[in-house]
């Protein structure tokens, strides 16, 4: 029997649960960085730790048994694929983060005016939400995170964690869904598989509240259109600058070419720093989401990965987003993972490793990179194989739940210590400035040029001095 566990703040509260209960999952609790973990005395039950987006998504698939997970991602999966084979079992007693929407103007009034622009992670929840209210013409934005950060300016509403909302200081307008935490199973494996050793236990877990996961809510009715006002077109440059892994790289970067925000330092970061350029707007996004900010027409410039860059072009061949230089900072390979144990020296031997005694058995990858895992199985053609979505932890898909896993690397000791190796490098990803292909007028062109100009020269010149100082050492060694 294989079960799901989520990571994050629901570990500790649900190792105390699971061991009240005769299920001591060793090192759970504690944070252990291992993903594939052992209950005590129960050697026929497998426990492995999942990002909690991804456990409805393995369960479904009938990649796990039972699994752990929020009912915000359960219903994400049931309110577009409400025939999917997960049954709920058990309402927990544990509170999960309420789903809101925020936003400066209330709903009626943006259905008014014209299409209401809506940023979110949960993009199945927002439809699904947006047409309880009949909202007659709406746009979801489908983000990697951080929806909160995209209102007033870059979209009318986020539907969001109601904290994450409050946080960043928007009016929180109304529930979407009610939260909470379910014990899952899969359909068929409930169907067909003795789960009792495991189902019997667990179903002695404190009992919550069933809140009724999506929230009711009533339509809009007598929303009159008013004629739109056509938007004056933007003077300032508005540049997006990253947060989270890539901001000490890109704060680097911009001090080398002489640049510096308040408000946006190696250790922090406001939403929108300050700036002493004259014309130029500053934002904090997340990465991943800059290229498709810049393709609808948010962003002049923003300083996002090659590796995002490489994804949103896979997915939308056609966008009107390029890099304008490489800042040659952040740097790591792309490329696909295998198992150490699988003996073999290439891809293509790989394939016909796994295949040896199926010719047409499917080849699974796992990625947070859905389009560039899709796009690497057609460019190495391998034949049949399944894409599967993940949102973290990925160490830990291969080799039991993924043959290949699309993944990138500084050093490669967290490969290592998974027992990996990256057998197929497919780029060398670092991070750049993007941009449309046509600049724009008048004086944000000139600054977007000007500043793209200061970057790519700072970045070959920080790489000249490293070749220079790498030529030193080698000299001196020898």
């Amino acid at each position: 029997m294989r079960f799901a566990l989520p990571r994050g703040d629901f570990r500790a509260p649900i190792a105390e649960r699971l061991e009240a209960v005769g299920l001591s999952v060793e090192g759970y609790g504690e944070g252990s960085r291992q993903l594939r973990l052992n209950i005590a005395g129960q050697q026929q039950l497998v426990v492995r730790v999942f990002a909690d987006r991804d456990i409805p998504i393995q369960v479904a698939l009938g990649q796990y048994d039972i699994g752990i997970a929020s009912r915000c991602w359960i219903d994400e999966l049931l309110v577009r694929y409400g025939r999917d084979s997960i049954v709920p079992i058990l309402p927990l007693d544990l509170d999960s983060e309420p789903i809101a929407v925020g936003g400066q103007t209330p709903l009626a009034s943006l259905v008014a005016t014209g299409v209401v622009r809506v940023a979110t992670e949960y993009p199945n929840l927002a439809h699904a939400y947006l047409n309880r209210r009949r909202v007659p013409d709406y746009r979801v934005y489908d983000v990697w995170a951080s929806a909160e950060a995209w209102p007033p300016d870059d979209a009318d509403l986020a539907i969001a964690p109601r904290s994450a909302i409050v946080e960043e200081g928007l009016p929180v307008l109304e529930t979407v869904h009610h939260g909470g935490v379910w014990l899952i199973a899969n359909r068929e494996s409930i169907a067909t598989r003795d789960l009792s050793a495991a189902l019997e236990p667990l179903q002695r877990l404190p009992r919550g509240e069933d809140r009724g996961g999506m929230a009711p809510t009533d339509p809009l009715l007598d929303v009159h259109r008013v004629a739109s006002v056509v938007a004056a077109e933007r003077e300032t440059l508005r540049l997006a600058v990253p947060d989270g892994h890539a901001q000490q790289h890109t704060v680097e970067a911009l001090a080398a070419a002489g640049i510096v925000f308040e408000g946006y330092e190696a250790s922090r970061a406001v939403r929108r720093p300050i700036t002493t350029i004259e014309g130029l707007e500053v934002k904090v996004m997340r990465p991943q989401d800059m290229p498709r900010a810049v393709a609808l027409g948010a962003f002049d410039l923003a300083l996002t990965g090659r590796d995002w860059l490489a994804a949103h072009l896979a997915t939308f061949p056609s966008s009107p987003v390029v890099e304008l230089c490489d800042l040659r900072r952040s740097k790591y390979r792309m490329g696909a993972v295998i198992s150490e144990d699988v003996p073999v020296d290439t891809i293509d031997q790989a394939i016909a490793y796994w295949r040896r005694d199926d010719p047409d058995r499917p080849i699974r990858i796992a990625s947070e990179y859905t389009a560039l895992a899709d796009e690497y199985a057609r460019t190495r053609h391998l034949g049949r194989y399944q894409v599967i979505p993940i949102s973290g932890a990925s160490e830990g898909f291969v080799p039991e739940d993924a043959e290949i896993l699309i993944e990138g690397t500084e050093t490669g000791s967290t490969l290592r210590a998974n027992r990996l190796r990256m057998i197929d490098v497919t780029m060398e990803s670092t991070n750049c400035a993007v941009g449309a292909p046509q600049r724009p007028g008048g004086r944000r062109g000139e600054l977007r040029d000007e500043l793209v100009e200061r970057l790519a020269r700072a970045a070959n010149e920080t790489a000249a001095a490293g070749a220079q100082k790498a030529q030193k050492a080698q000299k001196a060694g020898s």
